[in-house]
């Protein structure tokens, strides 16, 4: 019998899933009312009537291998929504060459990072940088493409906006990339045009990529949020060291769609596309045909805005200032300062009913954080279920905490 080869996995420090965390935190609790479940961002809103007709009018293209690239029709409306939406100028970003269809952004945000990493960096081991609390996607993506995570800390001391900058010359020197998240999740924290240039700044001074998670671009509570593009654009009229991501599935209330872009660098793209073309997942035709259509039209966005817009309303006017509660800038979740986020996680579940995220689970311990872990006291509301359901789920809330 041959001896069994042990190795260790390049995924030893894989964070452990937040959802699977959560199971076992609440493992043979009994719900203490109904069921309301508040932990996973999955929009709940109705989504436009056209999507169905559109993948029903083009269902014969199942048969067809979709091109990598996708269809010049998904291209231009894409970048049509980006001109729209930030305010580019027209002609200035290339869909030909500047844009790429991805089957949903996660599998684009893991994938860039084995392309964007070199074997070495500054003669030593790569680093990707990324915020704490964090989007467990970045981390593995980080250890597959063979380089040391790095979590930044984003607390309510820096408006949970990560200072990149404040880190060693020599961790900046050895970065291949830095993933941010803005609107931020969980925060809801949104990146102003002065910090955007500054993180753009500190990429290309480092010839580091920038990945733009702006998945929340179109769900903001007064002011829409500036994009990165719009911001390198500002810098020099390039898109030099930024990729934004951008989906369907919190836009258009589309998560199973599995349809989204990124959009950027022009060399960068070029490699994507030429790893793409081998490895990763195209989304068929009939699901591009319905997509062209959803990034061609802003007001079903609008009108799936202002549905998230009440409910935060609702969440004010429930929570008042208790728990932290602050009106999130952007995105869909609340994040409440509960002392402690386990302690509050089972309470809520064993006397409401009610299930949430503790807001540990979302990051990484990190000795220079007051507590230790910048999620610790915290707890992730999602605010996806309709009005009439968030309103008992916060009404419970507020009895039980």
């Amino acid at each position: 019998m041959c001896p069994r080869i042990m190795s260790v996995s390049r995924f030893a420090d894989l964070p452990e899933s937040p959802f699977a965390r959560l199971a076992t935190l609440i493992e043979g609790l009994a719900p203490g009312k109904p069921p309301i479940a508040l932990s996973l961002g999955e929009p709940r809103h109705p989504f436009p009537a056209f999507i169905m007709e559109a993948i029903a009018a083009n269902a014969a293209d199942f048969g067809r291998y979709p091109p990598i690239i996708g269809t010049p029709a998904f291209r231009n409306a894409a970048t049509g929504w980006l001109n729209r939406r930030f305010g580019l100028p027209e002609g200035w970003l290339d869909p030909e060459n500047q844009l790429l269809p991805v089957n949903g952004t996660r599998e684009a945000l893991f994938n860039m990072a084995i392309v964007a990493t070199p074997l070495a960096k500054a003669g030593k081991k790569p680093a990707i940088l990324m915020p704490n609390p964090f989007y467990q996607c970045y981390a593995a993506a980080a250890l597959a493409a063979g380089a040391e995570p790095v979590y930044v800390a984003a607390t309510k001391e820096n408006s949970f906006l990560p200072d990149f900058a404040a880190l060693p010359e020599e961790l900046l020197a050895r970065t291949s990339m830095i993933y941010f998240c803005s609107p931020a999740n969980p925060q809801g924290s949104v990146a102003d045009l002065d910090y955007l240039r500054e993180i753009i700044r500190l990429a290309r001074h480092h010839d580091i990529l920038l990945a733009m998670d702006e998945c929340y671009a179109d769900i903001y509570d007064r002011a829409a949020p500036p994009g990165a593009l719009k911001a390198a654009f500002g810098l020099d009229g390039t898109a030099d060291n930024v990729i934004v991501l951008h989906s369907l599935s919190k836009r258009s209330s589309l998560p199973g769609l599995r349809s989204g872009f990124c959009a950027g660098d022009r060399a960068f793209i070029a490699k994507f596309r030429s790893m793409r073309n081998i490895a990763a997942p195209q989304v068929p035709l009939p699901l591009l045909a319905a997509s062209t259509l959803a990034w061609a039209d802003d007001a079903h966005a609008a009108d799936n805005r202002i549905l998230y817009q009440h409910k935060i309303d609702m969440a004010e006017r429930i929570l008042g200032n208790r728990f932290g509660f602050y009106r999130p800038a952007g995105g869909f979740f609340l994040w409440l300062d509960v002392e402690d986020g386990e302690a509050a996680t089972r309470r809520l579940w064993t006397e409401a009913g009610v299930k949430v995220l503790p807001g540990a689970y979302l990051a990484r311990d990190d000795e220079s954080v007051v507590g230790g872990n910048p999620g610790r006291a915290f707890i992730r509301v999602a605010l996806v279920e309709a009005e009439n359901v968030m309103e008992e789920a916060l009404k419970r809330m507020a009895e039980v905490l």
